[in-house]
């Protein structure tokens, strides 16, 4: 299969938010959390909560696919249903459609791979007529995901990656809150999860940082430009300084004066929603280049860098320019 046509970002964040209400759950881990995971393997959509991005990036994903976008969408979706697929199915196929096309049925591709899940003729998927009509792309899609082994136990990224056997295997997880949200708005699977509200390792423990997150996860994928602060582009800082702008937070604008915008705490100790500090001289602050978010279990939400995009990332701890501070606005 063809490196994906979609730029797009890996989403590896491990926290659900409670939406609706704007409640924001408590702190759940240990054995709880095992727990709670055991009894939700039965979730139609992950092992239990999905680990990807909030609902509300999906929806902001969601509505900025185009006319043919929702229609291979509502295919993929309408086929799973005929063929009496749970809705797990039809999100490991969107997945994988948006990851490997962009939810395009396009006529080209790395070798000779072709169409929505960029098929090759020369690896037995079908001939290039066949794999071009897109009724068959799906189904053929669907007959290899139903030959995976426990494909219902596990995360949709996953078993993507077992159909399409890609050399970047983490891709796949990119489009999961996109995919969970066109389950539901062209599916019409109110709940799709099959779990109701999720639960993450470490929940944000402040109205505040769930307001930051929500925001900085729903421009996962705008470009990176320098000295932008959206609502199109960003940089490092820039997005700092509008998802807490939500929060009623305001932020200097630049990383080095917004590491003296809030309380310092040791950053292995950071919680989600904290901001973590790179520079050239990590004991000298006026050296600081770049900040990000923190989400728990490793990762950080950043606009990292000229020709990328907003993205999750997963942090080194013991990298040379990490800052032994983080900083949580508003206390």
């Amino acid at each position: 299969m063809r490196i994906a046509l979609v730029v797009g970002v890996v989403v590896a964040a491990l926290f659900a938010l409670v939406l609706g209400t704007g409640a924001v759950s408590t702190v759940i881990g240990g054995t709880e959390q095992q727990q709670l995971a055991t009894r939700n393997l039965s979730c139609d959509a992950a092992l239990g909560p999905w680990e990807g991005a909030s609902a509300a990036a999906g929806r902001s994903a969601g509505g900025r696919l185009d006319g043919q976008q929702r229609a291979m969408a509502g295919l993929i979706i309408g086929i799973g249903k005929q063929r009496n697929l749970p809705p797990l199915a039809w999100q490991v196929a969107l997945q994988a459609a948006m990851t490997e096309s962009g939810l395009r049925n396009v006529p080209y591709g790395d070798r000779d791979s072709l169409g929505l899940f960029q098929m090759r003729p020369s690896q037995n998927w079908g001939s290039a007529a066949q794999i071009l009509d897109p009724r068959y792309e799906v189904n053929k899609f669907y007959d290899v995901l139903t030959s995976v082994p426990d494909w219902q136990q596990q995360r949709p990224g996953d078993t993507a990656q077992d159909v399409e056997r890609s050399a970047f295997p983490d891709r796949y997880h990119q489009w999961e809150a996109l995919a969970a949200y066109l389950v539901s708005d062209v599916g019409g699977v109110a709940d799709p999860t099959g779990c109701g509200e999720g639960f993450g390792n470490l929940l944000p423990n402040s109205e505040v940082a769930a307001h930051a997150i929500r925001y900085a996860l729903g421009e996962l994928g705008k470009p990176y430009v320098w000295g932008a602060t959206g609502p199109d582009s960003y940089d490092c800082s820039g997005l700092m300084q509008s998802a807490f702008k939500t929060a009623g937070i305001r932020l200097p604008r630049v990383a080095a004066d917004q590491f003296h915008a809030g309380a310092w705490l040791p950053v292995r100790q950071a919680q989600p929603g904290d901001l973590l500090f790179w520079a050239s001289d990590p004991s000298n602050p006026a050296t600081i280049h770049h900040v990000a978010m923190y989400l728990g279990n490793d990762q950080y939400v950043e606009a990292p860098d000229v020709g990328e995009v907003v993205r999750v990332s997963k942090i080194n701890w013991n990298g040379h320019e990490l800052v032994a501070e983080a900083v949580r606005p508003g206390v």
